[in-house]
């Protein structure tokens, strides 16, 4: 792939060949031909090469076929997380997070729910290495059948304490008390990143802790090489390095969550690499009730000045 192909205006390849009803959460038939010209009018001529290759039933895309695509992906991206230790990275923000939680009397259970989980590495990988204690319930929601499904059957094998479920994860029956997520937020633009942020703003909810691609410099070269060289899926490879391009700026994603969030003190942690002039891979967007804030700085410590901090 080069990355002449690819422009900031998207969509990726992931976000084009599945569609969701907002309301039912039922799959919606996707046209490859739709899909086709869409991508050729972007002059993305690599996607459109990848979806031309998916099989299709009367004009539809097929739905197993996508599914099985999406899947592989996502086997491929959990290999990657599991090289840049993403799980413990998630694990070392949420510790001081929930610390300053008990602290201020948030009852027992603590909820967190991961948004858009697709397979669930980073629930399965908390609730398997039990570091944030007994009192927090994992739950990973998302609008594919198919991706939680294999999500929860990895959960079963290893006998892990979470649960999986198709789902708005701002309508649950049960409200999350923190809500996470990974390498979501780079596909939601302008009013739709907004609207995003402003679903976090319920009375139950007391932080949340996304993180999605740094944007910097290096960031596009940096995940073309990568993903030339690590993944196998061409969805995966065309996506990666999209993600890295469409990538929200920093400043520009703490004063839209600011904007839409007031209620919580939210800042940018992660942005550089050892106390070095170094950007990281991925920075977090957190954000938490200002009777926490306190706590959670103190609980954090000097990881701060080690992760980078824009505020």
């Amino acid at each position: 792939m080069s990355l002449s192909t690819i422009t900031r205006r998207g969509p990726e390849i992931s976000d084009a060949i599945v569609s969701f009803d907002p309301d039912t959460l039922q799959r919606q038939p996707v046209r490859k031909a739709d899909v086709m010209v869409q991508f050729r009018e972007l002059r993305n001529h690599e996607a459109a090469r990848i979806i031309e290759k998916i099989p299709e039933q009367d004009g539809v895309l097929d739905p197993a076929a996508v599914d099985k695509m999406l899947i592989t992906s996502h086997c491929e991206m959990q290999r990657m997380s599991e090289e840049f230790q993403h799980g413990k990275r998630v694990a070392e923000l949420l510790k001081p997070i929930l610390n300053a939680l008990r602290d201020g009397g948030v009852g027992d259970p603590i909820r967190i729910v991961d948004i858009g989980c697709g397979t669930g590495f980073v629930i399965r990988w908390l609730a398997a290495s039990g570091s944030l204690g007994n009192d927090v319930q994992l739950m990973g929601v998302d609008f594919n059948v198919a991706l939680l499904n294999e999500a929860q059957r990895l959960a079963t094998i290893e006998n892990l304490r979470c649960k999986f479920e198709v789902a708005n994860a701002f309508r649950l029956g049960e409200p999350a008390t923190v809500f996470i997520s990974t390498g979501i937020l780079h596909h939601f633009r302008d009013e739709n990143l907004s609207y995003l942020l402003q679903q976090h703003c319920r009375a139950e909810t007391c932080a949340f802790v996304h993180f999605d691609f740094h944007s910097s410099p290096m960031a596009p070269l940096g995940s073309w090489l990568f993903h030339a060289v690590r993944m196998r899926e061409p969805l995966a490879k065309h996506d990666g390095v999209l993600s890295a391009v469409r990538a929200h700026k920093s400043r520009y994603l703490l004063d839209v969550t600011r904007s839409a969030a007031p209620e919580f003190v939210s800042a940018i942690y992660g942005t550089r690499l050892w106390r070095m002039p170094i950007p990281r891979v991925f920075h977090s967007l957190v954000g938490i009730r200002p009777d926490y804030h306190e706590a959670f700085l103190r609980n954090m410590g000097t990881r701060i000045a080690s992760l980078g901090k824009i505020e």
